[in-house]
């Protein structure tokens, strides 16, 4: 019975923290369910906005523990990791913290969720630059470029279908935190491959977003021809 009714709670704060977007990235059904066990025990004086602010000090945080790993040790690049995660608490949980106490603000808060991403992005985009060695610097600036392209995509892809998702196939966010995480734990034991794994990775984003962009165009057009 106990279990039936935890089900239940499941299903139903499920259905209305999460009706507003599509996601398909690979770790969604873990995400989704940390998320639900999470938003009940959020405290009362934590807002959503509060959220989005934590978020994007996460974002800051891995700029710090690059900046540290530049000037003083390779090892406090792991201090990216912690921030990573707070990034994903406060991001993850701020739109879901509105909708779990019917308290949304539909359009300001995906405004403010997109500016926050964006600024949160370029702090580890800038972050990386600072610690980049021997011209390979531009790699900071074509993550953030990429990154920002595949904002541009999701927003455009909502315009068109009037369906939120920020997942590129079974790759979202999420996914790329972890990514970022793997990369930095392995600079530290290998000082120097982070200049290929974000070569790496900006070659992957730079596929992606080809790719989706070519969706988004055949998405565009078919519309036209409906509404033709």
């Amino acid at each position: 019975m106990g279990k039936e009714i935890q089900v239940e709670d499941y299903n139903a704060i499920a259905q209305r923290t999460f009706s507003d977007r599509k996601r398909t990235n690979v770790l969604k059904r873990a995400e989704q369910l940390t998320i639900v066990f999470l938003l009940p025990k959020v405290p009362k004086f934590i807002s959503p906005n509060l959220l989005t602010l934590m978020g994007t000090l996460g974002s800051g945080f891995v700029f710090l523990a690059f900046v540290l790993g530049t000037y003083l040790a390779d090892w406090y690049l792991l201090l990216g990791i912690i921030g990573l995660a707070v990034n994903w608490l406060g991001d993850s949980l701020d739109g879901r913290l509105a909708y779990y106490r019917n308290t949304p603000r539909r359009w300001y808060g995906f405004a403010l969720d997109i500016i926050a991403d964006w600024i949160g992005i370029v702090l580890i985009g800038f972050g990386y630059y600072i610690y980049a060695k021997n011209g390979t610097q531009v790699l900071a600036f074509a993550f953030v470029t990429l990154y920002g392209w595949s904002i541009i995509i999701s927003q455009l892809r909502y315009k068109i279908t009037n369906e939120y998702s920020i997942d590129s196939g079974f790759v979202g966010p999420t996914e790329l935190r972890f990514i970022i995480a793997l990369i930095l734990i392995i600079e530290v034991l290998f000082p120097g491959s982070i200049t290929y794994l974000a070569g790496l990775i900006t070659i992957a984003l730079f596929i992606i977003n080809t790719i989706d962009s070519i969706k988004l165009l055949k998405l565009g057009d078919l519309k036209d021809k409906n509404l033709g």
